[in-house]
């Protein structure tokens, strides 16, 4: 078994695409159990963002894998993925662990160094896990790659080039409309990224903040958190035609905003800002005077030129040196279920022929019977010592786990013997806390 990669992100595919394939976070336990009946896939976690869309999956196949995921992808979205092989990437093994760790130390973000990917990756674990679609590989490699995000964060400077993209994106909306002091904000949604767009509203000083919502309740809650007003749904186009800035970052389907949303404006000026994937404004409001509408893409290629390049060379040297430990605790976990069933069959032919023994000779004395079973413990110790040791030290090489395949030929060891040690080595780490990217309306 190993790991693959299967997804599209804002470096290679352009937010109309994004949208089409993004994964709601209820879809998410549905999405997984359509990958879990793949015929190769074993395991699944799905990481759904603003700017990525990933299938991160334990496959018995490299090109079984990458069709059913893709074919799960397809169905979802209605997007032909072959239509679209160059914005599609695929990594597999290694380079799998590499990427992941690389997305969790915010290296592959559109603000690079941003900690929000973090929460979002935690989050994607914790679904996993309780639609019991990750055993240990993947549960381990989740794990470890949100240590290494904690770790890079903690030994470099990468934050000094990594605000999050709410903070960098109310930046460059406040700077379309004036002193953020004499503003009056919206925020349209309730979930984390709103709540990262109120809290930064706030620490800006705007004049009123308005928190709309679906529910009217996670509306007041966000609002009285940030000294603002929460407000229902309906009332979304009469708190527009008062706006001054308007950040919106739902987890809907669909625009929220549009022309019609503004009409009344008379041309007043107004920036709008959509951190939403699917978008929740709809471009056509460019057409509307006094607009500006700031979206990802806008973002995105605003922020491809801010790098800082020695913290970015300190955080990858992390990744490499973390990629080297992860790859070698999977390939000495995917050599230890052989050796412990190889010495739990020793273990039992050495019990059944001390119960022969017992039988020819019912007289032997307990003194001499014990001396005879570790005899005969240590000579199979001995036999079993070389081989076992050598297939852990081999299994540190690429393709060592080809060692693990010979030694269970060699002994004739059951391969269901070897699967059930697998399965009984699994445990799975509970996840404390979670942040998601958006929220539902």
């Amino acid at each position: 078994m190993s790991v693959l990669v299967v997804g599209l992100s804002h470096r290679s595919a352009p937010v109309s695409l994004l949208e089409k394939l993004t994964v709601a976070p209820e879809q998410v336990a549905d999405v997984l159990a359509d990958l879990l009946a793949g015929e190769h896939v074993s395991e699944a976690i799905v990481l759904s963002t603003c700017n990525r869309v990933e299938v991160y999956a334990e496959v018995s196949k490299f090109h079984g894998g990458v069709a059913d995921v893709s074919a799960v992808l397809e169905k979802r979205s209605g997007v032909s993925l072959d239509a679209v092989p160059d914005q599609l990437y695929v990594h597999y093994e290694d380079r799998a662990v590499q990427h992941l760790f690389e997305v969790a130390a915010g290296l592959d973000s559109m603000v690079i160094g941003e900690a929000q990917i973090l929460g979002q990756l935690r989050h994607a674990l914790r679904i996993a896990q309780d639609e019991s679609a990750v055993g240990r590989t993947l549960n381990e490699l989740g794990q470890q790659a949100l240590r290494v995000g904690k770790r890079v964060h903690a030994e470099t400077g990468i934050d000094r080039a990594g605000a999050s993209l709410v903070s960098v994106g109310v930046q460059t909306a406040t700077a379309a409309v004036g002193d953020p002091a004499g503003l009056h904000a919206v925020v349209v949604g309730a979930g984390s990224m709103s709540g990262l767009a109120a809290a930064t509203l706030q620490r800006l000083g705007v004049r009123r903040l308005d928190v709309v919502n679906r529910t009217q309740e996670n509306a007041d809650r966000l609002a009285l958190s940030y000294g603002g007003t929460g407000f229902a749904l309906p009332e979304l186009p009469g708190r527009v035609a008062q706006a001054d800035l308007v950040v919106s970052c739902t987890g809907s389907v669909g625009t929220v905003i549009s022309a019609e949303t503004l009409e009344g404006r008379q041309g007043r000026p107004i920036a709008l800002l959509d951190l939403a994937l699917p978008r929740d404004i709809d471009p056509g409001v460019r057409a509307v005077a006094g607009v500006t509408l700031i979206d990802l893409e806008i973002l995105g290629a605003q922020l491809e030129a801010e790098r800082g390049p020695e913290d970015v060379e300190a955080a990858r040297l992390i990744v490499t040196d973390e990629v080297g430990g992860f790859l070698a605790w999977q390939r000495a976990t995917r050599v230890a279920p052989t050796v412990v069933a190889l010495r739990s069959k020793a273990d039992e032919l050495v019990a059944a022929e001390l119960a022969r023994l017992d039988t020819r000779l019912p007289g032997l004395d307990a003194k001499s019977r014990t001396e005879v079973a570790q005899a005969v413990r240590r000579v199979v110790e001995k036999l079993l010592h070389t081989p076992t040791v050598r297939v852990k030290q081999l299994a540190e090489t690429p393709g060592g786990h080809a060692y693990a395949d010979a030694l269970g030929e060699l002994f004739g060891l059951d391969p269901a013997a070897i699967d059930s040690v697998s399965r009984a080595a699994v445990e799975l780490t509970p996840i404390e806390g979670e942040q998601i990217d958006g929220g539902a309306l």
